[in-house]
């Protein structure tokens, strides 16, 4: 259709001067009530193959966030349903005549322009915005169930493929690992758990919230159209508000994007340093006792006895709250086998948490001073995460260490490391955890050379499965232990 030449002196609409949703509603509230109970002639024209509702909801034209629908029929995003909008225009230049507006969850019909309320439509807003009941989120952890997409495949709610746009796979894990934390999903599946938060004038950061919630929510959805899900819009959040230091284009390690995402968190939900302010204090939160004392800079025994009489030189104790407890794997020692293949070592978790037994000590040294620092846990939080040290950065590139850290699925005692303390042991009855994540790197390290994976525990299904961007596939427990364990997330036994 050829363009129509405006008339001298006559000014043509941008997408700014477009009539608001407020008006293009009150213009078309007549041709809605009459239409209401009337059938829309074009609903066989929907094409719920092409529909993608995880990408940023902005005009494919403008790329403008403003009153944005989708074309049900090609899938595309258009600005307005007001005649010279961009909707109005594709449906008329190519007669798709069924869109959806992405904030309110209408669906008209254009050039039309009049309402559909139709039953057999409810799933494709179901699929832009699930919605969980109580009942429902009590029973995903009893239920194990398959669900089928609307492509015909079969999966599993909760076990679904996640998109690896570039590089974001240290993103995918940790996201994953998080969904199946019982407490973090519960919340973040009803939205009215932190959508009536208040926020601080300007606040950028409740988009990564926002987001999650959607994600988290998708990844649970049962009635989804496919077997995956696209973490597109959560991505873009993740690098808009960590001012672009976790990027989906480039590697990057997962511990330092979990401990960044756990306080953003935390923080957005206007938690503070009190134990239970947010579901994240709530969820991981534990306490310990560190006992430092700072080490002479000398190798003279006589000057050190008498620095040592130093105030300055004696141990103190304090308090310190942690989400995670990080274990340092021993270097691995070159050995060969007979074929001169290198032996990869293996150690045992328990070994590696006699850190906080109370009597090991560590040195830890800084530019100018060396401390020596021992550890002892004073509170277990409901969900542990461990943090395997594995990569260290060294001037000109990083090394990992390839030993296998030896761990149980179930029944990891954290007891010997708690303070020898009646109020603290009274506290905690139970101090035996389960395994219900555990993310691993395969490879190399360097972008490019490896990647990581995550293996979760579905309760309903009651079987472990290996997650890796799209791959998903069922995997049996001893093959976990034998995985490049990185970053582990341990349920508390209640009973």
């Amino acid at each position: 259709m050829e363009d129509v030449k405006p008339v001298v002196g006559m000014k043509r609409p941008l997408v700014e001067e477009y009539d608001s949703e407020e008006e293009v509603e009150q213009k078309a509230r007549v041709k809605v009530e009459s239409n209401r109970g009337r059938h829309c002639p074009y609903l066989d024209t929907i094409n719920r193959s092409v529909l993608d509702f995880d990408f940023e909801k902005l005009c494919t034209v403008s790329l403008s966030h403003l009153n944005v629908y989708a074309c049900l029929v090609c899938g595309k995003y258009f600005q307005g349903r007001g005649e010279h909008s961009h909707a109005y225009t594709h449906s008329v230049h190519v007669s798709h005549h069924v869109y959806m507006n992405l904030h309110t969850l209408k669906f008209y019909c254009l050039p039309d322009n009049y309402e559909i309320v139709d039953s057999s439509l409810d799933d494709i807003k179901y699929v832009l915005k699930p919605t969980f009941t109580k009942e429902l989120i009590e029973r995903l952890d009893s239920n194990g169930d398959m669900s089928r997409a609307f492509d015909g495949t079969l999966y599993l709610p909760g076990i679904v493929g996640v998109n690896n746009i570039k590089a974001n796979d240290y993103l995918n894990v940790v996201l994953q690992a998080l969904s199946f934390v019982t407490p973090i999903r519960n919340f973040f599946l009803k939205e009215d758990n932190y959508g009536s938060i208040k926020r601080p004038p300007g606040d950028t950061m409740f988009p990564l919230v926002q987001r999650f919630g959607e994600l988290i929510r998708k990844i649970w959805n049962p009635r989804n159209f496919k077997a995956h899900v696209s973490p597109h819009e959560m991505l873009q959040a993740v690098s808009s508000c960590s001012k672009k230091k976790f990027q989906f284009t480039a590697q990057g390690f997962p511990i330092d994007f979990l401990s960044w995402f756990l306080n953003s968190i935390h923080i957005t939900l206007n938690g503070t340093k009190k134990p239970n302010s947010s579901t994240i204090f709530k969820t991981f939160r534990g306490e310990m006792i560190v006992h430092s004392r700072k080490l002479p800079q000398t190798e003279n025994e006589d000057e050190m006895k008498k620095l040592m009489e130093l105030d300055e030189y004696k141990e103190t104790k304090s308090q310190a709250p942690f989400l995670y407890l990080t274990l340092d794997i021993p270097q691995a020692p070159l050995f060969k086998d007979e074929l001169e293949a290198n032996i990869i070592p293996q150690v045992p978790l328990i070994n590696l948490l006699q850190k906080f037994d109370g009597v090991q000590e560590k040195e830890y040294k800084t530019y100018k001073e060396s401390f020596v620092k021992r550890f002892q846990l004073t509170k277990l939080p409901p969900y542990l995460i461990i943090f395997l040290k594995r990569f260290n950065n060294n001037t000109f590139f990083i090394e990992k260490n390839p030993t296998i850290v030896n761990f149980p699925i179930k029944n990891l005692d954290m007891k010997e490391y708690l303070v020898d303390d009646p109020k603290v042991v009274e506290k905690h009855p139970h101090t035996s955890y389960d395994l219900v994540a555990n993310i691993s790197h395969d490879g190399e390290p360097g972008s490019g050379k490896g990647n990581f994976k995550v293996h979760v525990y579905h309760k309903g299904a009651k079987h472990w499965f290996e997650l890796q961007d799209l791959h998903v596939k069922e995997i049996l427990p001893p093959m976990i232990t034998l995985s490049e364990s990185y970053i582990q997330i341990w349920e508390l036994q209640q009973s």
